[in-house]
Order: C-alpha cells, then sequence, then structure tokens
C-alpha cells in the first residue's frame, strides 16, 4: 500500500506566525494556489481512499487533491492539529514574551508528555487519537492501493516519528511545509518505508522553503 501524507496549504495565521491549532481558519490565496499545484502534481497517481482532518484548511486541501477524481473523503476528528489552547490566535513573539519558559520546553524538549500551551494538548495525545485512525482506515488496503491523508504540521510529525520509531522528543527533527508530500509504502503498516519526506518542490524552490514562527 501506498500513503500520500500531506499537511495543508498555507493559511493567514501561517504567515503571520499566529498558533492556530483547533481554530478553524480558511486557506490564504497563497494556501489554494499551493494546494492546486499539489494536485496538479498528483494527476497521474491512482488514489483510492481518502481521509482528512475536518478543518477547512486540511479538508479543502484533500479536496483540490481530489478534483476530478470518484473517491469519497472521509472526515476524522482524529486527524485535526493539536490544540494550542491559550495560544490559540496568538503571535508567537507574544506568547514568547509571555510563556518564555514554556514556549522554550515546547521548542527544545516536546516530550509526550509536554503540553504544547496553557490547557493544550501534548503530542502523547495526538499520537494517542490520530494512530488509531490510521490503523482503521488502512486494515483493509491492498498492495497497489493508495490513501490520502490530508492533516496538519504536528499530526503530521507524529505520525512520521511513529513509522519512523522516533521517540517524540525528535519530533522537530524535520519540517513539515504549507501543502507539503510524504510518501509512505509497505505491505503492512508495520512494514512502512519512508519514500519522500516534506517534499515541497511544487511550491517553493529547493532551499527556498516557507518557514512559519508558529505551529
Amino acid at each position: 500500500m501506498h500513503i500520500l501524507l500531506v499537511r495543508h496549504g498555507e493559511t493567514s495565521w501561517n504567515r503571520d506566525g499566529r498558533y492556530q491549532g483547533r481554530t478553524d481558519i480558511p486557506l490564504s490565496s497563497d494556501g489554494e494556489a499551493q494546494v492546486r499545484r499539489l494536485g496538479v502534481r498528483l494527476a497521474h497517481v491512482a488514489i483510492t481512499a481518502a481521509i482528512s482532518s475536518p478543518l477547512s484548511r486540511a479538508r479543502k486541501t484533500a479536496e483540490a487533491i481530489l478534483v476530478g477524481r470518484d473517491v469519497t473523503l472521509e472526515l476524522d476528528s482524529g486527524l485535526q492539529e493539536i490544540s494550542h489552547g491559550a495560544w490559540e490566535g496568538q503571535l508567537s513573539t507574544d506568547v514568547e514574551a509571555a510563556h518564555a519558559e514554556m514556549l522554550g520546553t515546547w521548542r527544545s524538549r516536546p516530550d509526550r508528555d509536554v503540553p504544547a500551551g496553557p490547557g493544550a494538548e501534548t503530542l502523547g495525545q495526538v499520537e494517542a487519537r490520530a494512530w488509531p485512525v490510521i490503523e482503521r482506515v488502512t486494515r483493509n488496503l491492498k498492495d497497489s492501493d493508495c490513501l490520502l491523508v490530508a492533516a496538519h504540521d504536528a499530526v503530521n510529525r507524529v505520525l512520521l516519528c511513529r513509522v519512523l520509531g522516533l521517540p517524540l522528543t525528535r519530533v522537530w527533527a524535520f519540517r513539515q511545509s504549507p501543502a507539503t508530500l510524504n510518501v509512505l509504502s509497505g505491505p503492512a503498516l508495520s512494514e512502512l518505508v519512508l519514500v519522500r519526506l516534506n517534499d515541497s518542490e511544487h511550491v517553493s524552490p529547493l532551499l527556498q522553503e516557507s518557514l512559519h514562527r508558529a505551529l
């Protein structure tokens, strides 16, 4: 089986450096263009199943990829972005000024029990709700089937750490750019191999990826 794990396109809050988490912020015009380009890039790929976070930025990303395909998009709240609690809607600069110690821990030692803000979720909680979704939707996939998963930065990082056998302390060891593509393949979920990581060639040139100040 093959899994196309994508992150949603850019939002205005991404560009501003605001923590958005569960807040349902739509794609910006740039984000809409990014996901259209991703859809064009994947037009030749035979996608047989698709699932997305219900947040509109992820759902619209999946829908752009599925244009013209006879594939039903399933929505599952287990794939929603990590909750940032009281940080949601705040600029990263303001969070850094008000919660320097907590933010420093989140950025440098984000273990599975470290909350992503006051009253927020932890990476361990994200894994506990997102990984069972992947287990369920891949259970009956055949070798030649291709699953599209449209989710979010933290969700993708947690899933990729699980596949690679990395502890969640290594969640910042790789990027997840807007509208990025990750490809995993293997005969079973426990045997997946990472084929492509953070492939965003359709969005920005090599070494010129979009970087944001907030997750």
